[in-house]
């Protein structure tokens, strides 16, 4: 290749975008490279069922999207429009009950009942406190938090849901069964301090902002995204594979958007000994079989109001969901297992024709399985929803190794690109307060495999683009991120 750029970017995932972006508003030449034939990785929309019916391949409801400092200096609210339902996600239990995360806590608590106090305790502070929360667990955690307090809250809350104790403040089941429907999120260990802690940050943003739905699928977010970097005069180029560093043109700067194991292959032996031996150690943790439907009707939930919400938790009791999660951790496919159910279209009628709807679900299995899960989920959500089946007009069912097959940064169907352990949420991919960096001259990792971890959010990118400006620029400048007049959504 005769091309020279200031810099590359390799895989266009929301973290690569927000890179390539970030660097190209610096004033850089800016390359993209990216193996598929259309950008946005896990932020990708299309067609699996029948005509007319948009599913999200990947990510579909988006809790971090509106408190990422990356997006909010992007003005991603300005660029995509979003609905945000009123009820951030529900929890159906037996007997046509539900809990409602309102995003109004106090409401959430009111509708809890019982434990509704109790919830309000667990949360409130985090909630009061939520900017902090989210610069603490959006950066990289060996740092000095911006808001101590915030993260005196957040450990402290995390070590009681986290561990044995977590059924202490409780005397029902709807608030605990809320809590773990969200720490499952993890694919981790139940209950376990890491898990606990994911559940706490999505349930401190289920009532702060809301978990928004970006209104034609969550390739809104990835085409906004490349909008602007083609408008800062990035160049763009798909359906290239990129399996050797050397197969690139001249730069200052490459950006990886990979997986640490990828990283060793793109590598090879010119990586430094000690960091390929801490990259081997990496972990990669359990994977998800998705299953996407097409559907006549909406879901008939059997608590009428689990429709006030864009997202809901399958699964039954805090118990009955920890059984679950801990029968995949030992490497078991559970009878009645834990499903994550996003319904867009009560939300977005752009999903799906007129009358008709869409419905995305997952559930864990273990890495690398081949068990096609959807006669599981369908028989979990007719447990909460009778007559489920019925709606049904079509189905795409995929493996974990479909789905590790669709995308690489997912290795045996690990939509977390690396179990989200606590060690491995300090340590993202190795011990450093500048993980992004590594130690080959000029190449950088801006995965999920990096903090802050899993999420479409794009932190990961722009921490490790302005990495980048630092080190190989030599320039210690944000660039504005703003939107110009033009590229803001109508209303």
């Amino acid at each position: 290749m005769t091309e020279r750029y200031d810099a590359i970017v390799v895989g266009s995932g929301p973290n690569g975008l927000a890179a390539a972006v970030t660097l190209a508003r610096a004033g850089l030449s800016v390359a993209l490279y990216e193996r598929q034939p259309s950008l946005g990785g896990a932020a990708s929309t299309g067609e699996l069922t029948l005509p007319g019916f948009r599913h999200d391949l990947g990510s579909a409801v988006h809790p971090l999207a509106l408190e990422s400092w990356f997006f909010r200096e992007f003005g991603l609210e300005r660029r995509v429009p979003f609905v945000v339902p009123e009820v951030s996600f529900a929890h159906p239990l037996e007997g046509g009950r539900a809990g409602l995360a309102y995003r109004d806590l106090p409401r959430a608590a009111e509708a809890i009942g019982r434990d509704g106090a109790a919830y309000a305790r667990l949360m409130g502070p985090l909630v009061a406190h939520l900017r902090g929360v989210a610069d603490f667990t959006g950066n990289a955690l060996l740092r000095v938090p911006g808001d101590p307090l915030a993260a005196f809250y957040f450990g402290i809350r995390s070590l009681e849901q986290g561990g044995p104790w977590w059924n202490a403040r409780f005397r029902e089941e709807v608030a605990p069964s809320m809590i773990t429907g969200v720490a499952a999120h993890s694919i981790l260990a139940q209950p376990s301090l890491a898990a606990g802690g994911a559940g706490l940050v999505l349930a401190t943003y289920a009532h702060g902002r809301g978990w928004p739905i970006p209104v034609g699928g969550s390739q809104s977010i990835a085409d906004a995204l490349a909008a602007d970097l083609r408008a800062h005069g990035g160049v763009v180029h798909t359906g290239v594979d990129v399996t050797d560093l050397r197969q690139l043109p001249a730069a200052r700067a490459v950006l990886l958007d990979v997986t640490p194991r990828a990283l060793v292959g793109l590598v090879g032996d010119r990586m430094p000994g000690g960091y390929r031996r801490a990259l081997e150690r990496f972990r990669y943790g359990g994977g998800v079989a998705k299953i996407d439907f097409a559907l006549s009707d909406p879901v008939p939930w059997a608590d009428p109001e689990v429709a006030l919400s864009g997202t809901v938790h399958v699964g039954g009791t805090r118990a009955q969901i920890a059984a679950a999660e801990n029968a995949v951790v030992r490497g078991e496919l559970p009878h009645a297992p834990y499903v994550l159910v996003s319904q867009p279209s009560l939300f977005d009628p752009t999903r799906a024709p007129e009358g008709r709807h869409v419905l995305w679900a997952y559930t864990h299995v273990p890495a690398g399985s081949r068990a096609d899960r959807e006669a599981a989920v369908v028989a979990q959500i007719e447990r909460f929803a009778p007559g489920f089946r019925d709606t049904i007009l079509a189905t795409s069912s995929r493996t974990a190794i479909d789905i590790a097959g669709w995308n690489p940064n997912f290795p045996g169907g690990d939509i977390s690109a690396g179990a989200p352990s606590l060690p491995q949420l300090i340590g993202r991919p190795v011990y450093s307060p500048e993980p992004w960096r590594t130690p080959i001259p000029g190449i950088y990792l801006c995965s999920s495999s990096t903090s802050p971890g899993p999420g479409v959010h794009g932190l990961a990118g722009w921490q490790a683009a302005l990495s980048a400006l630092r080190r190989e620029f030599g320039t210690r400048l944000r660039p504005d991120l703003a939107p110009r007049p033009d590229q803001i959504a109508a209303t």
